[in-house]
């Protein structure tokens, strides 16, 4: 992916599994990198292993301030904006008459209002350019559906059709907005999960194992690269076939 040299590249939810391998992904191709996320630490640390990337540290479900985010990271990236990774998310998971609104509404500003704010102001920033991409990572279980996972589903199915719909606005603009659709990944959060239960997603899963940050990581390099400029409002699964769009 040679065309990502020297694209400035905004990545929320870095410190995470999936984030760090996509920062990395993305620091292999060349591009500079903004990495955000909530975690000081871990933040340090990608700066420590990735030369010059830049860092900012942000919380995502502070909306009123997404704007001025969105601004002080493409400053830090030289003014210009070229792609937009938006990969932070939460999950407060419980059955749906135990759920209370603060979970609900925790989960669906955080995962989608948020989405929605930052490709808002990054739309702004790309069509200044007159170009851009912009990659919102989903779940498979915003098209499946998840036992305790009502808002979560919810937000991740939201975050589909709002990028469907931004993509048709913004298609002759030369911006292009898709989705990621990761299955069950290696991460810390998959590690926690009961072994009983995770052989049983196993059982679902053709390919019999789970995906790795990289699988996510490949994907994004993809869709960030001018190999899908004719590829709009598109979801890409990576889930080992445990859905088949």
């Amino acid at each position: 992916m040679n065309d990502l040299k020297d694209k400035n590249i905004i990545v929320t939810g870095a410190s995470g599994g999936i984030g760090n391998s996509i920062v990395k992904k993305l620091y292999e191709c060349g591009a500079n990198i903004l990495a955000s996320g909530t975690k000081t630490e871990k933040l340090e640390r990608l700066k420590s292993n990735f030369e010059n990337i830049k860092i900012l540290k942000f919380d995502i479900s502070d909306s009123e301030k997404i704007e001025n985010f969105i601004d002080d990271a493409t400053n830090e990236l030289g003014g210009n904006l070229d792609c937009l990774v938006n990969n932070a998310g939460i999950t407060k998971d419980n059955l749906a008459i135990r759920m209370n609104l603060e979970e609900w509404k925790n989960v669906i500003d955080i995962n989608l209002t948020s989405t929605f704010l930052c490709s808002k102001y990054g739309i702004k920033k790309m069509l200044k350019n007159k170009s851009g991409k912009i990659i919102n990572i989903t779940s498979v279980v915003g098209h499946t559906g998840n036992l305790g996972q009502s808002n979560y589903t919810a937000s991740k199915a939201g975050i589909i059709a709002m990028s469907k719909s931004l993509a048709i606005e913004y298609a002759k603009k030369n911006i292009n907005i898709n989705c990621i659709s990761p299955g069950f990944i290696q991460t810390a959060m998959t590690e926690k999960i009961d072994e009983k239960f995770k052989e049983i997603i196993l059982s679902k899963i053709p390919s019999a194992k789970l995906g790795q940050p990289d699988d996510i990581a490949n994907a994004v390099l993809f869709l960030a690269s001018n190999q899908s400029d004719y590829i709009n409002g598109e979801t890409l699964h990576i889930n080992g076939g445990l859905y088949m769009a």
